[in-house]
């Protein structure tokens, strides 16, 4: 389906991100700024599918993996 264009650090700094920002989300019910936490949302999926659709479009890759 999407072909796999991100490395595992870069995974994982993502999902740590993504987390962080939907636990803010959580953590602070009175915050008006707490809505924009929900953006977590986008590098917590693209770390769990290994793709990223700006990578795709800029032609950019941090996957080890061999280029074809």
């Amino acid at each position: 389906m999407f072909k796999n264009n991100m490395g595992t650090l870069d995974r994982i700094l993502r999902f740590l991100v993504g987390a962080g920002l939907l636990v803010a989300f959580f953590l602070f019910p009175d915050a008006g700024w707490r809505w924009f936490t929900l953006i977590g949302i986008i590098p917590l999926v693209t770390s769990i599918i290994g793709s990223c659709p700006l990578y795709s479009i800029f032609g950019l890759s941090t996957c080890p993996a061999k280029k074809s």
